[in-house]
C-alpha cells in the first residue's frame, strides 16, 4: 500500500475507518464542551444563556478571562504563531499540500478551542473538529503515502464525518466536504467520502439519536410565489448582514494586531483580554455565551421580539469578533446560524407585521436567514441549505430558504473573496478564490523544473553570469509563480538559479529554468487537476 497505494476496495475501508475516527473525535469534542460548561456554568448550551444569566456577574466575567489565559498557554506553547488552525487552513492543506495539515498546531487547536467554547468563548464547533479530523486523515495519509489524490479524497472523507457527527447531517457533511474542502465534485472521490460520512453519522446518532438539533413549531407556511420576493429582500439583507459578520471578524483581527504590535503584549495574553471583553459583555448578555445553541432554537421557533433579536444579532456579531479577533478559536458556522436566525426572524416580525394576509409565519423568515447568513459566510450555498435542513427537519420550505441563500451569497461573495475562509487565506497571501490557474504555480519550486549546469541543453554560464548581474536571478526555494511573473517583467528566455554558498554566502549557479519548460510545467498542472475533477 506505501508504494503503489490502496486499493478501490481498501480506500473504501480506510475511508470508513477514517470516517469512525473523526466521527468519535467529533462526538467526543462536543461532548467535552458540553461536560465543561456544565462544570463551568452548571448547564450545558441547551439552556446555557438562560442559567448564564442567573450566575453572580464577577462569575461570568472571570471565567472567560481564565479560559484566555489557559487558550493563550496552549497556543503560544505548540503553535508557530499564536494562531488557531481551523476551516481555511484545511482547505489550504487540500489545495496545496497533498490533503494535509499541521498536526501538533491542529491538536492544539482542538485544545485551545473546546476551551474557548467551553469557558464562554463566542464561536462554533465546526472549526476545530474540521481541522481535528483533517489531523487525524493526515496521520493516515502519511503512514500509507498517500498521494496528493488519495490525501485530498481522505481529507474529504474525515471533514464529511466530522461534519456530520458534530450536526447529525450526513448528507450536507458529504457535500461540504465536496464543496468547500476538495472545492470539486468528481465522482471518483463521492463514494469514499459518502462511506466515511455515513459512518459519521452513526456515531452521532449511537449517542443522540435521530432527533434533529432543532424543533420548529407546526403552525404557519409559505404563502408561496405572493410571498417569494420578501425572501428575495431577505437574501439581500442576509447577504449585507453575513459581510459585516466576516468585515467585523477581520477588523477586529487587524485591532488586535496593531495593538499587540504598538504595546508588545505577549502573544499569550491576547486570548485573556479578548475573554475579558466577552465577559463584561456576557453579563447584561449571557446569549453570546458558548455555541448559541439556546438563542438560535428560540428564534427558529418565534420567542424573541423584534428589538431583542436586532440587539441580540448585533451583540453577538461584536463578541464573535472579539473571540476570533482576540484569537481565542472556534468555528463561524455557528455564529453564523444564529445571527442568520435572529436577522430572519427580525425581518419576519417586520414583514408579516405590514402585510399579515400574505404573510405566512415568521419562523419560515427565521429559518432562511439561518441558512442565508450561514452560506454567505461559508461560501457553500448547496451543503448549507442541505444543513440547515437537515438541523430542522422542514423540507416544506425549502423554496425560500434556497431563494434566500442564492441571493445572500451572490452579494456577499462580491464584498469579501467569496467566502469567510477564502478571504482569511488570502489576506495570508494564498490566493485560492480565484481557482486554480492563480494558486497552482505557487505549488512548483523553481529546483524541480531548473535544467543543471550539466544539463545537455543548459542555458551558456556567461549569459546566466549577465542576467544575474543584471537581477534577473532566483533562488532554487522560490516558486514557478514568481519566475512566470519575471518571464512576463523581462522577456527573458531563461532565469538563473542560485543558492549561497554555506560558508561565503556568495551565490553558486545550480542551472537556469527556462521560459518552455516553465509554461510547460504549469500546463501539466493545470491538466492534473483538470483530471483529477473531472475522474
Amino acid at each position: 500500500m506505501r508504494t503503489k497505494g490502496p486499493s478501490q476496495v481498501q480506500f473504501w475501508f480506510i475511508a470508513l475507518a477514517i470516517g469512525i475516527a473523526a466521527g468519535t473525535a467529533a462526538l467526543f469534542f462536543r461532548k467535552g464542551i458540553g461536560w465543561l460548561q456544565t462544570f463551568l456554568y452548571g448547564s450545558d448550551d441547551v439552556r446555557l444563556a438562560s442559567v448564564a444569566g442567573e450566575l453572580p456577574w464577577w462569575w461570568v466575567l472571570t471565567v472567560p478571562i481564565l479560559g484566555g489565559l489557559v487558550v493563550g498557554l496552549i497556543l503560544d506553547r505548540f503553535t508557530p504563531d499564536g494562531r488557531v488552525r481551523a476551516v481555511a487552513d484545511v482547505i489550504e492543506g487540500a489545495a496545496l499540500k497533498e490533503g494535509r495539515v499541521e498536526q501538533r498546531a491542529g491538536l492544539a487547536s482542538a485544545a485551545a478551542s473546546l476551551i474557548t467554547l467551553g469557558s464562554g468563548g463566542s464561536s462554533g464547533r465546526e472549526g476545530p473538529v474540521v481541522h481535528l479530523a483533517a489531523v487525524i486523515s493526515t496521520w493516515v495519509s502519511n503512514r500509507i503515502g498517500a498521494n496528493g489524490i488519495t490525501g485530498r479524497d481522505l481529507l474529504g472523507c474525515a471533514v464529511a464525518a466530522a461534519v456530520s457527527a458534530s450536526f447529525n447531517a450526513p448528507i450536507a457533511g458529504a457535500i461540504f466536504a465536496l464543496e468547500v474542502v476538495l472545492r470539486h465534485f468528481a465522482v471518483h472521490a463521492f463514494a469514499p467520502i459518502a462511506i466515511a460520512s455515513v459512518a459519521g453519522t452513526v456515531i452521532n446518532r449511537l449517542e443522540f439519536g435521530g432527533v434533529t438539533e432543532f424543533m420548529l413549531p407546526e403552525e404557519g407556511g409559505l404563502a408561496f410565489y405572493v410571498e417569494l420576493p420578501a425572501f428575495l429582500l431577505l437574501g439581500l439583507v442576509s447577504g449585507l448582514v453575513a459581510a459585516v459578520l466576516m468585515r467585523s471578524v477581520i477588523f477586529a483581527e487587524d485591532i488586535g494586531n496593531r495593538v499587540q504590535a504598538a504595546t508588545g503584549l505577549p502573544r499569550y495574553l491576547r486570548p485573556m483580554l479578548a475573554g475579558a471583553v466577552l465577559g463584561a459583555i456576557a453579563i447584561p448578555f449571557p446569549h453570546i455565551i458558548g455555541v448559541g445553541y439556546e438563542t438560535t432554537a428560540a428564534a427558529l421557533t418565534g420567542q424573541i421580539g423584534l428589538s431583542t433579536a436586532i440587539i441580540f444579532a448585533i451583540v453577538k456579531v461584536i463578541a464573535v469578533a472579539v473571540t476570533m479577533g482576540g484569537r481565542m478559536g472556534g468555528g463561524m458556522f455557528s455564529p453564523a446560524l444564529v445571527v442568520g436566525a435572529l436577522t430572519g426572524l427580525a425581518f419576519g416580525l417586520i414583514a408579516t407585521g405590514v402585510l399579515p394576509d400574505v404573510s405566512g409565519a415568521e419562523t419560515v423568515y427565521a429559518l432562511a436567514g439561518t441558512g442565508a447568513v450561514a452560506a454567505a459566510v461559508l461560501g457553500a450555498p448547496i451543503s448549507t441549505t442541505l444543513i440547515v435542513f437537515e438541523l430542522t427537519g422542514d423540507w416544506q420550505t425549502g423554496l425560500a430558504v434556497m431563494t434566500a441563500v442564492s441571493l445572500s451569497t451572490a452579494l456577499a461573495s462580491r464584498l469579501v473573496a467569496r467566502s469567510f475562509f477564502l478571504t482569511q487565506l488570502e489576506r495570508r497571501g494564498v490566493h485560492l478564490a480565484a481557482g486554480p490557474q492563480a494558486y497552482l504555480a505557487e505549488t512548483i519550486r523553481l529546483a524541480t523544473i531548473l535544467r543543471p549546469v550539466d544539463h545537455a541543453r543548459a542555458a551558456p554560464e556567461a549569459a546566466c553570469r549577465d542576467l544575474i548581474g543584471q537581477g534577473v536571478v532566483l533562488g532554487a526555494t522560490q516558486t514557478l509563480e514568481t519566475a512566470l511573473r519575471l518571464f512576463e517583467k523581462t522577456g527573458a528566455d531563461f532565469v538563473p538559479i542560485t543558492k549561497p554558498d554555506p560558508e561565503t554566502g556568495e551565490p553558486v549557479l545550480l542551472g537556469a529554468v527556462f521560459q518552455t519548460d516553465a509554461l510547460r510545467s504549469y500546463a501539466a498542472a493545470l491538466a492534473d487537476t483538470a483530471a483529477e475533477e473531472h475522474s
